[in-house]
């Protein structure tokens, strides 16, 4: 399996750990992997998608009998897609507050944990509130690399926020201050858990070196993939879900918009 040309997608419906083993040997300059949360319920459209035009079938299941099992589950994965990625290659693990502190400790175990580069903050802001905990706005995204001495970064640049340089960049910290995607939004397909185009872009342009390959393994409707081919990057989906697939097709699709 070949990696695509820049600003080329190819599109896997299979388990992220069947279609890793027919990668080509150092071919993959960013891995992005947004996998289930291991949330303990089934993930489904909003009940308003079908209303708004958008596919309101995808589901996914997002629950394993235990921790351990979700961590085993994630381990064979990665594992094997680890000899497809190039020396200069990073990784960005998508996960939240109930599995990093077990995904980094797993990180740690197959890289090094001198393969430690950022632990990231998606700081995302909608949502619900709750009475009894402080409420939930973000999600964690953990950031290792392969070779610390070969490893390619771009640091992005954000809009400055103190009035001293009102109007000007700065380079981004560890905390992306990104809104979640509204049910309004242009961008919505209707597919659960969708990422906003703004986040992907941000990481892929970041973190994969100009006419790079991207691999996302649970491409979902396929952000990253959008991200990557809008950027001059080839990348790569797999996902066992044929709605997954549809989406993200749709997505790309030769004179489809790039949302």
């Amino acid at each position: 399996m070949e990696p695509p040309a820049p600003g080329q997608v190819r599109l896997v419906n299979a388990d992220w750990l069947d279609a890793a083993r027919a990668l080509p040997p150092a071919s993959i300059d960013l891995m992005y992997a947004d996998p289930p949360f291991n949330t303990g319920r089934r993930r489904t459209a909003s009940p308003r998608a079908r209303v708004l035009g958008r596919d309101g079938t995808a589901a996914y299941d997002d629950a394993w009998p235990t921790m351990a099992d979700y961590v085993s589950w994630l381990r064979e994965r990665i594992a094997a897609t680890l000899p497809a990625l190039t020396p200069g290659a990073n990784v960005l693990i998508h996960c939240d507050a109930r599995c990093c502190h077990h995904l980094r400790l797993l990180l740690d175990e197959l890289l090094g944990p001198e393969r430690f580069v950022n632990h990231l903050i998606w700081s995302y802001g909608l949502g619900g509130s709750s009475p009894r905990a402080f409420a939930r706005k973000h999600d964690d995204i953990l950031f290792y690399c392969i070779d610390p001495g070969a490893r390619y970064f771009r640091a992005p640049r954000v809009p400055a926020t103190s009035a001293r340089m009102r109007g000007l960049t700065k380079k981004s910290t560890d905390v992306l201050d990104i809104p979640s995607l509204n049910n309004m939004s242009r961008e919505r397909t209707g597919y659960p858990t969708q990422k906003p185009l703004a986040l992907l872009s941000l990481l892929v342009e970041a973190c994969c070196p100009p006419g790079g390959s991207v691999l996302d393994p649970c491409c979902g409707s396929g952000t990253a993939l959008v991200a990557a081919a809008a950027s001059g990057r080839g990348a790569i989906g797999f996902d066992r879900s044929a709605e997954a697939i549809a989406a993200a097709s749709a997505r790309l699709a030769p004179g489809a918009l790039l949302r």
